[in-house]
């Protein structure tokens, strides 16, 4: 019934009838404040060993490069086998990669003398096991809800994603200083973070263990240039799947500060690892405000211009964050950025989903991850790098200015995301009239 239609009218809690969302989002609550923690925690170590803008950007292409490598064969994977169980496989493999992270804190002689390649070796390992679990999650939503609910749930997934994004900051500030003594004393700092890492980790797996999704029909396709590269010549035909990922591409890669905030939480707002993980936290306060606005008021008309619109004041919002010297206003323009990127995130989301078929949802959701991770880990790099040459107040504003720039390009150039009206698949199918004409794809 999954892909079907619920005889129940949607309501703001529809999506939870189904036990296996709530499974599912549970396990994604618990692991995302486990990762979003260790991401804190890593970001501190590496600028505490080495001081410097390039390294924290390094994390984040560390991350990236794997799912630019295998992205693509990763989406043909999720198409062909059981998604639950690569799922189980890629977090398996996180799992013991946070194990790693641990021991390196609790060996402090394993990262002397500035030597942090361990630290990115088994980022490389985190990246890989992501580039192989983003498709597949991605996939698997839709066959644990029925087709009605799906934009619900997109938006609830949302939700709990920045709920987790909100408080696993915070929490991975907040144990990274917290006094231990007596034998929890080689716990302080960044290994006490990774502890709670892997337990949320081992919880996920249990959690994800207990789902039975609704089976889905694949074809029995070959591995072969075409149908890993399927995915993206999908999104190439499909004008307004093509605009909405490249708009969010685009504007959070330029206009994200992430990879930064250690260097804005030391050197120009001091306030500490604490207040590093309220600037963490408060993009995620923000657009779980938004989240929880839209599951009671859901976007119903001109989807696409509101998107284009928030994308806008997230690109100001971010000039406001490097201007400020203020860490009152600096965690509000945070939370304005957050706030305008939810809006964003469900319209992308439900995009993604109702204008692609089911058998070619994986493929399709490693082209949407491969961007995303384009945004995100590779846009740390793009801001390390930045602020290596101009500083880290320079390089957040131009990037601020690049996401308005994109915004306005991508208004021009996609007239099929300004013309896009309700989620639903025949409003979509509607603003894409090419999609309508597009040769099929195995």
């Amino acid at each position: 019934m999954a892909d079907g239609e619920s005889r129940t009218p949607a309501r703001a809690g529809a999506a939870f009838r189904s036990r296996n969302f709530r499974l599912y989002q549970s396990a994604r609550l618990m692991v995302i404040i486990g990762a979003e923690a260790q991401s804190v925690a890593v970001a501190w170590q590496v600028y505490q060993i080495t001081h410097s803008a390039l390294d924290l950007g390094l994390t984040g292409l560390a991350l990236f490069l794997p799912g630019l490598i295998f992205m693509l064969a990763a989406g043909h994977v999720a198409d062909r086998y059981d998604r639950r169980r690569i799922i189980l496989l890629c977090y398996g493999l996180q799992a013991l990669c946070t194990a790693i992270l641990l021991w390196l804190s609790l060996n402090p002689w394993t990262l002397a003398g500035r030597r942090i390649w361990p630290i990115y070796a088994v980022l490389v390992l985190i990246g890989m096991g992501r580039a192989f679990s983003g498709p597949a999650s991605s996939a698997l939503l839709p066959s644990l809800v029925p087709k009605d609910h799906f934009v619900n749930a997109v938006t609830w997934g949302a939700t709990i994603y920045q709920i987790a994004n909100m408080s696993g900051p915070a929490i991975g500030g907040l144990l990274f200083t917290l006094p231990l003594s007596g034998a929890l004393e080689p716990l302080r700092g960044a290994a006490v973070v990774y502890s709670l890492t892997l337990l949320m980790l081992i919880g996920f797996i249990v959690f994800i263990s207990m789902i039975r999704p609704e089976p889905v029909e694949r074809k029995a396709t070959a591995f072969s240039i075409r149908t890993v590269l399927a995915g993206l010549e999908y999104v190439w035909q499909t004008k307004l799947l093509l605009g909405s990922i490249s708009l969010d591409l685009f504007a959070v890669m330029l206009g994200g500060a992430v990879a930064l905030l250690p260097i804005f939480a030391t050197e120009i707002l001091h306030a500490g690892p604490r207040g590093l993980g309220l600037l963490r936290a408060m993009p995620s306060v923000g657009a779980l405000i938004v989240s929880l606005i839209l599951v009671v008021r859901p976007i119903k008309r001109r989807a696409g211009v509101t998107m284009l619109t928030c994308v806008g004041i997230y690109g100001v919002a971010t000039i406001v964050f490097g201007l400020s010297r203020n860490l009152w206003l600096s965690l509000a323009a945070l939370l304005v950025t957050g706030a305008s990127d939810m809006v964003s995130v469900v319209v992308r989301s439900s995009i993604l989903q109702l204008a692609t078929p089911p058998e070619m949802r994986g493929r399709v959701s490693a082209v949407n991850w491969l961007f995303i991770g384009a945004s995100n880990e590779f846009g740390e790099f793009e801001s390390g790098l930045t602020a290596s040459w101009w500083g880290a107040v320079p390089a957040v504003i131009v990037g601020g200015i690049g996401s308005l720039l994109v915004t306005g390009s991508a208004a021009a150039l996609f007239p099929n995301l300004r013309h896009a009206d309700a989620l639903t698949p025949e409003s979509l199918m509607e603003a894409n009239r090419e999609l309508s004409t597009a040769e099929p794809i195995d």
